[in-house]
């Protein structure tokens, strides 16, 4: 009968820290495995070494390369799975002799463990078991004395062998993090952090339990001196205390056209580091409550009342999100705050803007491509200009053949724009001119139609609708599984 396959759990360094079923494993196998880069040490052994016996068959995996080049034809991916599948073969032959094989894991066996490697060739011949270890990234949590996450908090985690950019924007994205496989990827890994805003934040705890631990603040600690074995953690930032600031700063935030699936990681990590959250109601619905921040929530006519608002908070050292949806430049709040921060009291208050996903691109998208030539975007609102003006610009927009996205097409108070705006653009555009009526894109209600012009029926328009009207190129074309799709060509016929 075959051998069984064990992959063990040694937690992050101390040994008694080594759960009772690691042990037990360890006394009854045949055979102790465990890598070791070429020369020799192996931080896996040292750990379980005094539960070793004299009779147990050691089989050391060396791995044929760490860091260094490699001239191996596949590269460095190439010499690894070589070495890997000659390491599996080598255990395979004491389990298939009977031998009970018992793999040597640091941490937990699949939480970035050379053993599931092993796993992954062996798991399915042979009968195996996992003895789940302490992580070090609860050794690193446990070392800093800090909650690593509480409550609704999500944690991150992330290696720092990822490229800076994407370290930087998962790192702003999120609430807690802890960054592993530190060493050469340390200068990398503080710059993504300073990027992301978060250095202030970070602490650095190096071999967690085992000899020679250092913890401290991150951006304290020498690039020259980090060792492999080290990790960046961003604890809980419930009851962190907020810096005192003599002021403070806003920034302008689109949630896009519906809820967190739609937020860019820089908007999500603007709203996680705000101190307030000044916006329309609805809008701030969006947002996940988070322990110390508060919220001020308005009607959705103040907009300039709420811009002044925000700046007087900022005035006061807080750092305020206006939160607006879509993009906040498009028919939103950038212009009403940027217009308040013109005058001369808050000349001293930083504002930023941050972009979103706009109404016109997320119902373009599910619609097909119908913005893929020049568009032209108009509000059918006639609150804050003469309904004039905008039939000027509607039949300017359609003389030039553009596509056209119309916001605020119709409210409860509003009900006559999108009829009078058809016969407007009945006269330059033919009948079967395809319209995408799109409603609550990315909503519970969502709803996608594309109708023919002359077909537009004001009666199914309302505030939480965008229309896009076609060009004189737009085509649509009903697909094999019956889906109808709109596009706009990019190349325009020549005159």
């Amino acid at each position: 009968m075959s051998g069984k396959l064990y992959g063990v759990g040694l937690g992050p360094g101390d040994p008694s820290l080594m759960t009772v079923r690691a042990v037990e494993v360890i006394g009854e196998a045949d055979v102790i495995a465990y890598h070791s880069a070429r020369h020799g040490r192996s931080i896996a052994r040292s750990i379980a070494a005094k539960h070793l016996r004299a009779d147990h068959v050691e089989e050391r995996l060396v791995y044929p390369v760490t860091t260094e080049t490699t001239d191996h034809p596949g590269g460095y991916q190439g010499a690894m799975d070589e070495f890997y599948a000659e390491a599996a073969a080598r255990l395979a032959v004491h389990l298939d002799a009977g031998r009970t094989v018992a793999v040597l894991a640091e941490g937990d066996p699949l939480f970035y463990g050379s053993y599931m490697h092993m796993h992954k060739r062996l798991a399915d011949r042979y009968e195996t078991e996992v003895v789940p270890g302490v992580t070090s990234v609860s050794a690193a949590a446990a070392r800093l004395g800090a909650p690593l996450a509480e409550g609704e908090e999500v944690l991150t985690v992330l290696p720092g062998t990822l490229p800076e950019e994407e370290l930087t924007a998962r790192l702003a994205a999120t609430d807690v993090a802890v960054v592993m496989k530190l060493g050469r990827t340390f200068p990398k890994v503080r710059r993504a952090l300073e990027a992301a805003g978060r250095l202030d934040e970070a602490r650095y705890v190096e071999r967690a339990t085992m000899s020679g631990e250092r913890t401290g603040v991150l951006a304290d600690v020498d690039p020259e001196s980090v060792p492999y074995f080290s990790v960046a953690v961003l604890p809980s930032r419930v009851d962190a205390e907020r810096p005192v600031r003599p002021v403070g700063d806003v920034v302008v935030v689109g949630t896009g056209p519906a809820g967190p699936l739609w937020l860019t990681p820089e908007t999500r990590a603007a709203l996680a580091a705000a101190d307030d959250l000044v916006g329309y109601t609805t809008y701030l619905d969006r947002v996940p409550v988070r322990p110390g921040q508060l919220r001020h929530g308005s009607d959705n006519r103040v907009e300039s009342e709420r811009a002044e608002f925000a700046l007087q908070l900022a005035q006061r050292g807080r750092r305020v999100a206006v939160v607006s949806g879509g993009d906040p430049g498009v028919f939103a709040m950038a212009t009403a705050v940027l217009e308040a921060a013109s005058q001369p009291e808050y000349a001293d208050v930083p504002v930023r803007v941050l972009p979103g996903v706009t109404a016109a691109n997320a119902a373009a998208a599910r619609a097909g491509a119908p913005l893929g030539h020049d568009y032209a975007t108009i509000s059918l609102s006639d609150r804050l200009k003469p309904w004039e003006v905008i039939a000027e610009r509607l039949r300017a927009a359609a003389s030039a053949d553009l596509v056209l996205a119309l916001y605020n097409p119709g409210s409860h108070s509003r009900t006559w724009q999108v009829g009078k705006a058809r016969e407007l653009l009945l006269e330059h555009r033919a009948p079967d001119t395809p319209v995408v009526v799109a409603r609550d894109v990315g909503g519970p209600g969502e709803r996608v139609r594309i109708v023919r012009l002359a077909d537009l029926d004001p009666a199914v328009v309302d505030m939480r609708t965008i229309l896009l009207v076609g060009s004189s190129q737009t085509r649509t074309v009903r697909r094999g599984d019956g889906e109808q799709i709109v596009w706009t060509p990019r190349r325009y016929p020549e005159a």
